[in-house]
């Protein structure tokens, strides 16, 4: 390639040129600070062919004031600056290599996920409630169960309805769930099982007046409904005819809520092993290791100082079993909650989700308290 091909020379005079002349060697211009070493135009003609210099400066913008060097940033060749020309804006900024050290994130606070000053209030204010009512007049804590069922019954009915379509008829499914609350409470363990098959009968035929289409659906549903709800709590009234049912019954609630205690207690701190993540991600082993130890524990206390002739012995099986058939029935909800699609089953305790949010881990729990205490006090 000839000298040529770098461009045509300046005209004389013209500042900065340091080629070959015609008479000889390459001399400065008066004024210019040389870039480098000058040399002959044979020496010149011997060099390998040089690249086309591009058009756009190879400075990026303004020219340093060496011009014999150019910035390391700026594109050598002209294909280099059209490529930057037609990428796109987020391609021209290659990502970092894979093994790159990135930065570490910020660490999380772990977050209880509901609004737990609400879920404090309306705790403190059921317990408030079922406990005067327990204590004052054990009728009026009858009709607070029987309250309670009728709501989680509208609830989970509604929720199927929405969900699945399924139509399990809620007038006989109320009306039967408070009537087998109270004949358990006057009739003990009979009555609450006469009533109990007479609202599924009922449920039998008041969907008969509706088309046949889903008829299977609905009444399985609606029996479903009836035992899960009304007839589990049956045994809540069942332990209250006892001499000190006030006592039991309060020792239900106090380990079931201990156990629900524990259980978040421990598995927010230092949960890690997960126990069922298909069914309910937020349970853990650690929490249930917790809602055992303190189960056992609020037991052996409430056996020894509040159970006439209980020993604390007792109270540690107790404690023990409670903790199995509350995280069971909390596993069971989340079972159906996640079948249904749906987080709650209602919106009825702010901080808590509905009746039947609270119900999960006491249903299962009554007639397993029931027994035990049957086992080892007596009925009387």
């Amino acid at each position: 390639m000839s000298d040529s091909s770098w461009g045509a020379p300046p005209a004389a005079g013209q500042a900065g040129y340091w080629g070959p002349t015609a008479g000889g060697p390459a001399q400065p211009v008066p004024g210019a600070v040389p870039a480098g070493p000058t040399y002959d135009a044979p020496e010149a003609q011997q060099t390998r062919p040089m690249p086309i210099v591009p058009d756009v400066p190879a400075y990026g913008g303004d020219q340093d004031e060496d011009r014999g060097a150019a910035r390391l940033s700026g594109p050598l060749f002209r294909d280099e600056t059209l490529q930057a020309r037609e990428l796109p804006a987020e391609n021209q900024n290659p990502e970092p290599m894979p093994d790159a050290p990135q930065p570490a994130p910020a660490p999380q606070k772990k977050s209880a996920g509901r609004d737990l000053s609400a879920a404090i209030g309306v705790g403190v204010g059921l317990g408030v409630v079922i406990v005067a009512s327990l204590f004052i007049v054990k009728a009026v804590f009858v009709g607070v169960i029987a309250v309670a069922v009728v709501v989680g019954l509208w609830e989970l009915t509604s929720r199927l309805q929405e969900r699945k379509g399924i139509k399990a008829p809620l007038v006989p499914l109320a009306l039967g769930g408070a009537a087998m609350v109270v004949a358990g409470y006057v009739r003990g363990a009979e009555g609450a099982w006469v009533a109990m098959a007479l609202t599924a009968l009922a449920v039998l035929v008041w969907r008969m007046t509706e088309p046949p289409e889903g008829y299977l659906k609905d009444v399985t549903a609606g029996v479903f409904a009836a035992f899960y709800v009304p007839f589990l709590a049956t045994f809540v009234a069942l332990m209250l005819t006892a001499d000190d049912g006030s006592w039991r019954v309060l020792t239900f609630l106090l380990l079931t809520v201990v156990s629900d205690t524990g259980a978040y207690a421990v598995g927010w701190r230092f949960g890690k092993h997960k126990l069922a993540p298909r069914i309910s991600p937020g349970k853990t082993r650690e929490g249930l290791l917790g809602a055992v130890l303190f189960a056992m524990v609020a037991g052996a206390l409430c056996m020894q100082f509040l159970i006439d002739d209980g020993r604390w012995w007792q109270g540690l099986l107790l404690g023990l079993a409670v903790a199995a058939s509350a995280t069971l029935g909390d596993l069971g909800e989340s079972m159906i909650k996640r079948d249904l699609g749906i987080k709650d089953m209602g919106t009825l305790l702010p901080g808590h989700g509905g009746i039947m949010d609270r119900l999960d881990s006491l249903l299962p729990t009554a007639p397993v308290v029931w027994l035990l205490m049957v086992i080892f006090v007596g009925s009387a």
